[in-house]
């Protein structure tokens, strides 16, 4: 076979995999059931685990174009492999359709070109008949692609289509035959969560490496005759299982009800001969024309409205319950010189999308013509499918603890090697029979490697959970509760997150003459009624009546609120009779008129008359974030010509308002406004030409409209940081977590609201760096401002002193190294460019970056990466609006909105406010320490029975079925599940949890406790063999009569006639039991850490009470032995004498054991430096490096009024050249 290059799929997406093909191999699949076989299935087992093995030694490799089998790999860090089979799809149902050229179109990204094919066409077709290959992964098809000899994903209208083909060749709708023939490619319209049967996934269950394990042990120990003990095992296995299969399956049904909801409706369509047809929501393709009712209706597609408007809930996508008004998308080909044509875009053009999932509330539309969207993606490629794809599909948790967990495991089956290995050899040499041999040999692997693992560091995510619920904090996520403890950078959005939701009008600053006037508290006053200023603020928004009741956005809301004006909108018998959209109207409510107070009828009828004031909406661009601003096209009832009115952020409309009009003092007034933290808008007017008829206004395009504004004035609106919010800023400040603000809001009034709650402190100097794209051949920069010294008010403002410039500290701790004095500050646009031309500076801006104003959704989450790239652990905390992709992107995404939309987030909060954040951490550090307590406990569990089995197999011995038994499930099981519940320190410290197990002091604790136990067991075993009373235990042996005949116990004598075959019953047997039954106890409370991550163990009730009860029972059966309990723990008798030497042995153990842990806790990491050398190591973690080398760097932080230039990119290393211009 030729060497084929490397292919991909969905190559630069986020899902980007590398795909190989490969075919069946006869021969090798010969050697493999030859192999399943030998192995008694072990062989079937570890293919069904490794994929890549599997297809490997099954298949041999070949080309993509001829292959039976793709095997993918994930490009990302985790390097996951699948597998798929390669399927064929037959044509020929439909003869008069071409579908060579259709599906390379398909496959191109261009499906929009599917014609229909002539007679002759359909002839060639025939004769050169090409079957369609695809293969299905993660819900998602991918066919065979001939143009690029790849496969590649099918795609609806949303890539590479125009606006213009979109209303001259999509517009007329599909023929029944184009239609099925769509359907074949595209598979029905269904987000399906297809809930798998209990049978399933209870195979999927136990063919588990773990249970498989268990299963090993169970067999092991019936061929043993540990009957008791397995069958413990098994129930225990049992209840794991149907717990699991219970809560998976729960999670299926929650999440399949959610989709199927309202999923599939009936929906009527337009085909192509102009007839309607209504069929189910199920069989919708891209290129159908639906019909949207009237009355609504829940969207089953994504799909580009064509015409009328619609207002929509899109909650379920944003988590902002604001509805939305959607416009239809502008046709370019009608006026090609008013607007350019374009390629369609959802993200773009989503004013003009109607989202799958999303709420039509209600319609308007033409007469005779009825409101049609075209489809435009269905199924899992809408914008909810892709949601739903990512809660299916989701990303592996790569957390270190998880990492260092299969180590630990490793090194435990090493530790189990060895003593496979003295088994055998004690055994061969003392002549035990092979089949012993082989059950003890193996059992060693058993106790070596604890089968209750993983249900025990489950228990305490699940206590965790449980905790967070009562506090009204909800989690889909369990595992992310332990990462939550590793947070050290916090992420918040501003507005409705660190500030309340509603927004208060301060007040309003006209301009008159280019001049600012004296600020003005109210807006409806009388002289300002028919004002411009007024007008625009009554008709520049997007405020709809649902219900009778004034909706939209809050900021709209408190700005026509403020007028006292009254909007009105045409009813649906209105705009029937009208051949255009009738506009929205709004005018002043009566009250503001000013009233004469003794009129007669004339006087009231010419009084109506002039009050008959109104202004109609004729056309309304929305607000854009991208953009900044809205507009809209309006004109007085009675005028000829129409009014342009624009409102957004004040630095926007400025340039694109007449520069004459625009006050000289403007970026002065603004920057008073900001630095305060009010949230300033800009308002501007345009009075169109007189030529500019109602039919024209209706398809010009916005940016010929949005020029040579008049400035008109500002208004201020107030809002107000939360209550908490500076408390809680705080607690994360002294627990060194560093706090970010990251919002779509003015730069300067996030600045502001940052120092108002804290995350600025008063003497800490903000650098603002404003980047500038390349331009008129001048490479891109960076210019640098200090924000104290930005106003531009004065001309000659002095010289920067050297005393602002910020002082770099010395810290003593590596983890403050971040806390420096001087920040960084920069909004989206200068984000981006720095991210594309400044790609070495980000990791430097990012580690002392504080505000991210006017940032996109996108950008939130490109920040969320850039801060993960430096090694921090990111948590994001929003209230779901424009936050779901950072919210996923995070190591914790907290989301404040209990909408739909917080399901794309780990946690969200019952209560609106961010004193959830350090809950979630304090919580997610008591349960990461509390896997630690656990994983060690149960290492040393493991460890305290080997030692005791291989220290019995020397004498041929070992510990009875009921001494396991007791171990396991009296001891063990109700230790592991009450240690858990040890409930989150009270407050958060400064002091982080580590992060993985393989840390120096943790491997010293666990290490020291290890050599501890085998040195007091050890101890005990040889010292019982030095008592004048020892002798070889038999049958007739009663070691109680040498020191006093009348503690005899009868008991001994009535086992005289049980054989021992396993030789259970001896001294050394039970000398061993009672140490290590203590041990057990002494390494939990050792262990089981409080402060400063958990609540002292001696508040865990449940633990306390059963470690007494415990301590109690065992020393009570040591002291004063109970003949029934000895006989079903197997027990022989011993002088009191022994028992009495037994009990100082343990207490000293347990002296010596909490001792050196204290020590270790205490000198642990001054004694591990000592012992390794004194030389201070780099640190891991990026972001401390950087830290350090920072602190040295004489250029950094960059001087005030200096300009970083980017020069083009060297050749060999591919980065950009950064040079520093004063």
């Amino acid at each position: 076979m030729e060497k084929e290059e490397k292919k991909f799929v969905n190559k630069a997406e986020e899902d980007e995999m590398e795909i190989y093909g490969y075919d069946l191999c006869r021969w090798k699949l010969v050697l493999v059931t030859v192999g399943v076989i030998c192995s008694g299935g072990f062989l079937l087992l570890l293919l069904y685990w490794m994929p890549q093995w599997r297809v490997k030694a099954t298949c041999k490799r070949t080309t993509l174009k001829d292959c039976e089998v793709v095997l993918l790999r994930t490009t990302d860090e985790f390097k996951i492999w699948f597998c798929a089979k390669v399927r064929i799809m037959p044509l020929g149902a439909h003869p008069l359709q071409n579908p060579n050229p259709i599906v390379h179109k398909v496959s191109d990204g261009h499906a929009v070109n599917f014609c229909e094919s002539t007679a002759e066409e359909n002839k060639n077709y025939l004769k050169k008949y090409l079957p369609i290959r695809y293969f299905t992964h993660h819900s998602v098809k991918y066919f065979w692609n001939y143009s690029v000899q790849s496969f590649d994903t099918v795609r609806g209208l949303d890539e590479s289509t125009f606006c213009s083909s979109i209303h001259n060749e999509h517009s007329r709708g599909l023929t029944k035959g184009m239609h099925d023939y769509r359907k074949a490619f595209y598979g029905a319209n269904e987000i399906a969560v297809k809930v798998p049967s209990i049978f399933k996934l209870l195979i999927k269950e136990v063919l588990n490496p773990f249970y498989i394990f268990q299963l090993f042990s169970v067999i092991l120990w019936i061929t043993d005759e540990y009957h008791y003990y397995a069958l413990a095992i098994v129930i225990m296995s049992v209840i794991s299982i149907v717990s699991s299969l219970y809560t998976i399956r729960k999670q299926y049904v929650v999440l399949h009800d959610m989709v199927a909801a309202h999923s599939i409706v009936r929906v009527s369509v337009c085909r192509g001969n102009q007839e309607i047809e209504e069929i189910l929501s199920t069989d919708l393709v891209p290129g159908d024309i639906m019909l949207i009712p009237s009355n609504g209706t829940i969207m089953p597609c994504d799909a580009v409205l064509l015409s009328g408007t619609c207002i929509v809930n899109e909650s379920m996508l944003t988590g902002e319950s604001v509805p939305v008004t959607k416009i239809n998308l502008p046709n370019p080909s009608e006026y090609p010189k008013a607007m350019g044509d374009e390629i369609y875009s959802p993200e773009v053009h989503k004013r003009h999308t109607l989202f799958c999932g999303t709420n039509v509330i209600q319609t308007r539309f033409y007469t005779g013509e009825l409101v049609k969207a075209l489809v435009v993606r269905t199924g899992f490629s809408t914008a909810k499918g892709q949601l739903l794809r990512s809660i299916l599909y989701p990303k592996p948790t790569d957390f270190k603890l998880y990492r260092d967990a299969y180590l630990f495991l490793l090194s435990l089956v090493v530790v189990a090697g060895i003593g496979f290995l003295y088994t055998v050899v004690n055994s061969i040499l003392n002549e035990v029979p092979a089949h012993t041999i082989i059950i003890e040999s193996l059992d060693i692997i058993t106790i070596t490697v604890p089968p209750a693992l993983p249900a025990a560091l489950t228990a305490g995510i699940v206590y965790a959970q449980r905790r967070l619920k009562k506090i009204g904090i909800f989690c889909i996520s369990p595992q992310r509760i332990n990462i939550c403890g590793q947070l050290n950078l916090v992420c918040f959005d501003k507005t409705g997150t660190l500030t309340e939701d509603g927004l208060d009008l301060w007040g309003i600053q006209r301009v008159e003459n280019a001049r600012f006037l004296l600020p003005e508290e109210r807006a409806c006053s009388e002289s300002l009624l028919k004002s411009e200023f007024v007008a625009c603020m009554a008709t520049c928004h997007s405020l709809t009546k649902i219900e009778g009741v004034l909706s939209g956005d809050p900021l709209d809301l408190k700005m026509f609120e403020a007028i006292g004006w009254i909007l009105e909108e045409a009813t649906e018998e209105e705009t029937a009779l009208h051949n255009r959209i009738m506009p929205t109207v709004v005018r002043p409510s009566k009250q503001l008129f000013p009233e004469s107070k003794q009129a007669t009828n004339q006087e009231m009828e010419l009084f109506e008359l002039s009050t008959s004031y109104e202004i109609g909406i004729v056309r309304q661009f929305p607000f854009s974030s991208v953009l900044q601003r809205m507009c809209v096209i309006a004109r007085v009832l009675g005028e000829k010509r129409m009014d342009a009115y624009m409102k957004g952020a004040p630095e926007v409309i400025a340039s694109l308002c007449k520069q004459e009009t625009v006050p000289v003092d403007f970026e002065c007034v603004l920057e008073e406004y900001t630095k305060q933290g009010f949230r300033v808008i800009a308002l501007a007017h345009r009075k169109l030409e007189s030529k500019l008829t109602w039919h024209k206004v209706q398809t010009i395009n916005r940016d010929a409209i949005e020029s040579n504004m008049d400035f008109m004035g500002l208004i201020i609106m107030q809002n107000k940081l939360k209550q908490e919010t500076p408390a809680v800023l705080e607690d994360l400040h002294k627990a060194n977590i560093r706090t970010v603000m990251v919002t779509g809001d003015n730069l300067l009034t996030a600045i502001s609201v940052a120092r108002d709650c804290g995350m600025i402190l008063p003497q800490d100097k903000v650098i603002i760096a404003e980047a500038l794209p390349p331009k008129d051949g001048q490479a891109a920069r960076i210019n640098w401002h200090y924000a104290d010294s930005l106003a531009k008010c004065t001309s000659s403002s002095p010289a920067i002193n050297s005393e602002d410039i910020p002082v770099k500290l010395v810290h003593e701790s590596l983890e403050d190294l971040q806390m420096t004095k001087y920040h960084f500050a920069m909004n989206g646009k200068s984000f981006a460019v720095i991210l594309e031309h400044f790609q070495d500076l980000v990791p430097k801006l990012v580690l002392h970056g504080t505000v991210f104003a006017r940032m996109a959704p996108d950008q939130k989450t490109q920040l969320v990466e850039a801060l993960q790239n430096v090694d921090y652990s990111v948590g994001m905390c929003g209230d779901g609006a424009n936050d779901c992709g950072a919210l996923k992107r995070a190591h914790g995404g907290i989301s404040l909105s209990e909408l739909e939309a917080s399901v794309a987030s780990p946690f969200t909060s019952r209560t609106p406010s961010i004193s959830c954040v350090p809950k979630l951490i304090r919580e997610g550090r008591a349960a990461l320490i509390t896997s630690f307590c656990v994983f060690k406990f149960m290492a040393l569990y493991s460890i305290i029975q080997y030692i005791s089995v291989t220290l019995l197999y020397s004498i041929l011995s070992n510990l009875g079925d009921f001494q396991f038994l007791f171990i396991d499930m009296a001891i063990i099981l109700v230790v592991v599940f009450t240690m858990s519940l040890n409930p989150a320190w009270k407050e958060l410290v400064a002091r982080r949890p580590p992060s993985g197990l393989i840390s120096g002091p943790l491997l010293c604790s666990v290490l020291s406790q290890i050599i501890i136990c085998l040195a007091f067991q050890t101890f005990g075993f040889f010292w019982v063999k030095q008592q004048p009373w020892y002798e070889r235990w038999t049958v007739e042996s009663d070691a109680c009569n040498v020191l006093d005949a009348t503690n005899t116990s009868s008991a001994h004598h009535g086992n005289d006639t049980s054989e021992d075959e396993h030789n259970i019953k001896n001294y050394e047997n039970t000398t061993l039991f009672f140490i290590s039954s203590f041990q057990y106890l002494i390494v939990a409370i050792v262990f089981s850490k409080g402060k400063p991550f958990r609540q002292p163990c001696y508040k865990n009730f449940l633990f306390v009470i059963s470690v007494i009860a415990l301590y109690v029972f065992i020393f009570f059966i040591m002291l004063h032995p109970v003949e029934s309990i000895d006989a079903f723990l197997e027990l022989v008798c011993v002088p009191y004498e022994w028992r009495l030497r037994i009990l100082i042995i343990v207490i000293l153990n347990a002296i010596v054991s909490m001792l050196t842990e204290e020590a270790m806790d205490r000198c642990g990491v001054c004694f591990l430096s000592s012992l390794f050398g004194c030389r201070e190591k780099t640190p891991k973690a990026k972001y401390m490096h950087l830290a350090q080398e920072l602190l040295v760097d004489p250029e950094w932080p960059p001087k005030p009024r200096t300009t970083t230039e980017a020069k083009a990119p060297s050749q060999e290393s591919g980065s950009y050249q950064i040079i520093t211009v004063t």
